[in-house]
């Protein structure tokens, strides 16, 4: 794939969009191979350390919020589920502004093997993870690293043209979309082998039923970083890298709304209410499919896997071909339209077919406003501040992933799954209406 420049007349860099995808495709594959064993991995720990300490004062506060909820004790491993994976998410929100203001400062590249390094460091602790705690350091120590994506979106603005900018962040998304199918299907698969099965011994070093996912994720962290060390060459420019910048690591929050470039600041908040309505939809899709349709694990990864593709074929194709003849700034206003008419269509669906076709409208939209506001946003910063900006977007999409889920899950025990669906539409509606400030942006 030809590479671009940041100012269109500036020589061309060596290095292509297609290292920048598959450099962001492996790492995602890692990073989301955990997704479809949350359950399990909840029901595991809890089994073994869930009834002293802290661990079981945690779950006996979670059954005391199901009780008031009159909900059931599996509401609070759902509750308690959640803030597992908040607070992974929580890290992602707190650092990612860092990591990208760096790698301002310092260079895509040496900070990409820092934070793959890290993160495949959390993957080790992952392995020998006999107890919750020891898995609880290694989401500590993984969502600490967990950079990448703000560096990498950073990498793509600075090999391309401003009239190219959205197009290329539309593949972002499709690696974004293909990883989030590749990796949940290979952790699904792999955590059916429990290596204490053959080898019982290997208890004794913390080796637990869920090291084979964990050893896979080690491994494509391993591949990762001998792609970035081969082939991943520095995009930033050394005139860039010399500005003076602060690196302070700062309230994420605070970040955004002093952000001085107002444009910014705005696409950002839209991005922000957007992602809570995605994420509510994510959190409780396969819960109101189990609810209305009676799917199982089978049926629900299908559906999963439906919605990723259309992502993928959106953001890879569909978007890139748009945004040849539309300002981003429309491209983003249809596609929130057609995520609330998506949001809609699943909240009133009593049929299978219904929910697929509220699925596929749904994902059509998302996969037009994501990559048409991770573009807004890098046209309307300078190229020095690419890292920090784009960290703050990344940011506060996990924000939305950490505060969402635990949401949602009250919303949907506590006054059904229609309500969640019609709250995150009219989420969408809200981001469509502040969308209509945004200028079009100077190419």
């Amino acid at each position: 794939m030809p590479v671009a420049s940041s100012d269109p007349a500036a020589p061309k860099r060596p290095l292509s969009l297609g290292v920048i995808f598959l450099t962001l495709y492996i790492d995602l594959i890692g990073f989301s191979i955990v997704f479809p064993l949350g359950p399990q991995l909840i029901e595991y720990y809890l089994k073994i350390d869930g009834q002293s300490g802290l661990l079981g004062w945690m779950l006996t506060k979670s059954n005391d919020l199901a009780h008031a909820f009159g909900q059931d004790h599996a509401f609070a491993a759902v509750l308690f589920g959640g803030l597992i994976t908040s607070f992974y998410s929580i890290l992602q929100f707190v650092f990612a502004p860092f990591w990208g203001s760096l790698s301002d400062r310092r260079g895509r590249r040496g900070i990409l093997l820092l934070t793959v390094s890290g993160t495949a460091l959390g993957y080790v602790v992952w392995i020998v993870s006999g107890s919750f705690w020891l898995f609880l350091l290694s989401r500590i120590v993984s969502g600490a690293f967990s950079g990448n994506l703000s560096v990498v979106t950073a990498a793509v603005a600075d090999v391309t043209t401003r009239q190219e900018r959205s197009k290329a962040m539309g593949l972002v998304g499709a690696a974004f979309g293909l990883g989030l199918i590749t990796g949940p299907a290979i952790g699904g698969l792999s955590a059916t082998v429990n290596l204490l099965d053959r080898h019982p011994s290997l208890a004794r070093f913390g080796i637990n039923p869920f090291s084979l996912p964990a050893l896979l994720a080690f491994a494509f962290c391993l591949v990762n970083l001998a792609w970035v060390a081969l082939r991943f060459k520095e995009t930033l420019p050394a005139a860039e890298r010399a500005k003076p910048r602060d690196t302070r690591l700062r309230n994420p929050l605070r970040a955004i709304l002093l952000l001085d470039n107002a444009n910014a600041r705005r696409a950002n908040i839209v991005a922000f209410v957007y992602s809570t309505a995605f994420v509510a939809m994510e959190a409780s899709l396969t819960f109101l499919a189990a609810e209305r349709f009676n799917y199982g694990p089978r049926q629900n990864t299908e559906l999963l896997v439906f919605l990723g593709l259309v992502s993928i074929v959106t953001q890879g194709y569909i978007v890139r071909k748009m945004l040849k003849t539309m300002e981003e700034t429309k491209v983003l206003g249809l596609g929130l339209v057609f995520s609330f008419a998506g949001l809609l269509a699943i909240a009133f669906a009593l049929q299978p077919w219904l929910l697929y076709a509220g699925l596929a409208v749904l994902a059509l939209g998302s996969g037009l406003v994501n990559p048409s506001t991770s573009g807004l946003i890098s046209l309307y910063c300078e190229p020095s501040e690419q890292g920090r900006v784009l960290g703050i977007f990344r940011s506060l999409g996990s924000l939305s992933r950490a505060i969402t889920p635990l949401l949602a899950g009250v919303i949907f025990w506590a006054a059904g799954s229609r309500m969640v669906f019609l709250l995150a539409a009219v989420a969408a509606i809200g981001a469509l209406g502040l969308s209509t400030r945004l200028p079009k942006p100077a190419k």
